[in-house]
């Protein structure tokens, strides 16, 4: 049974992570490139601006970029190519309410001040649009590319979380591995409200309780939804115990959208192929169980692009206002 919304209000933050993560409820979003590239690890990137543009017309919650830095093609998938940030601040000035999210920078590839730094920009000129999910990365061919080992980058995600944090403080002072800032001086712009909305990914080689007392919010990968319901409830407790308030819950969710409404669920790669009906009634059970938001992954998706958001726009989107 769910917690009473009084017990789990979730802090506010900014305008996006309010918006996006409300208690007892899930939203939906989608992750960009907004298309089909089923057969191609590189995307068209065919009317990309019209089509996010279109997805806050018709409602979606919240667009998620990614950070592949190299297009490595053992994993097939060179996410959107363009460079989050930058990305980032073409989107906050073509677009007005949704939230821009990215799932997820990867700490160990970049140094924290220029993460900060650029994530508060983008969080300013969006308006507080900005939710920014971070993550260990998972690409160990990126990591010789510069330099860097892949086995401590467990260690060297927590002191860039640190140092990220430390950013939003004025004329900080601390000493970190990446660092050591004295205090006189200070980085700007800071963050629209004051902080940036940090979500881990997965486990980001970090022990779990660490997670759930410092991110605001945790990103986890589709399961069945009775495993699901106990990671989540695993999460919540460790949420708990760490004295925190009740924190955001989200995955995202490759979706074939098929023409029959009524057509039964067919297991896809990390998602599945479905009619609207079915898909409305799988996200209805997700947020039963806890999840807030779900960034739905149309690039398995076999119809018109247009199509299917307008579709779920109607016949999906009314059932998570």
């Amino acid at each position: 049974m769910l917690k009473s919304i009084e017990k789990t209000q979730f802090k506010p933050i900014n305008r996006g992570y309010n918006a996006t993560f409300q208690p007892n409820r899930l939203s939906v979003g989608l992750v960009v490139p907004i298309e089909n590239n089923a057969h191609n690890p590189v995307p068209t990137l065919e009317r990309h601006l019209e089509r996010i543009q279109l997805a806050e017309q018709l409602g979606f919650a919240a667009v998620w970029l990614r950070d592949v830095p190299f297009n490595v093609p053992s994993f097939g998938d060179a996410g959107q190519t363009f460079d989050p940030f930058v990305y980032l601040g073409y989107l906050a000035g073509q677009t007005d309410r949704i939230a821009l999210g990215v799932a997820s920078i990867i700490l160990p590839l970049r140094h924290p001040a220029h993460i900060a730094k650029a994530a508060a920009s983008a969080d300013v000129l969006s308006g507080g649009r900005l939710i920014l999910g971070v993550a260990s990365g998972d690409r160990p061919e990126e990591y010789p590319a510069l330099n860097l080992s892949f086995s401590d980058r467990g260690t060297r995600f927590r002191d860039s979380f640190d140092y990220i944090r430390r950013m939003g403080e004025d004329s900080p002072s601390f000493a970190n591995t990446y660092g050591n800032p004295n205090g006189g001086m200070n980085m700007l712009p800071k963050p629209a409200s004051g902080k940036l909305p940090l979500l881990i990914t997965g486990g980001s080689q970090q022990d779990p309780d660490w997670i759930a007392q410092n991110g605001d919010g945790w990103m986890t990968y589709p399961r069945n939804t009775v495993a699901q319901a106990q990671v989540i409830r695993d999460w919540q407790a460790r949420v708990e115990a760490a004295g925190s308030p009740a924190k955001p819950v989200m995955q995202p969710l490759y979706v074939d959208l098929a023409e029959d409404p009524q057509a039964p669920a067919q297991p896809i790669h990390l998602g599945l192929r479905l009619g609207s009906r079915q898909l409305r009634s799988h996200l209805k059970s997700l947020e039963e169980i806890g999840v807030n938001h779900v960034a739905l992954n149309l690039r398995f998706n076999q119809t018109d692009i247009e199509t299917t958001l307008k579709r779920l726009a109607n016949e999906v989107l009314p059932d998570f206002a």
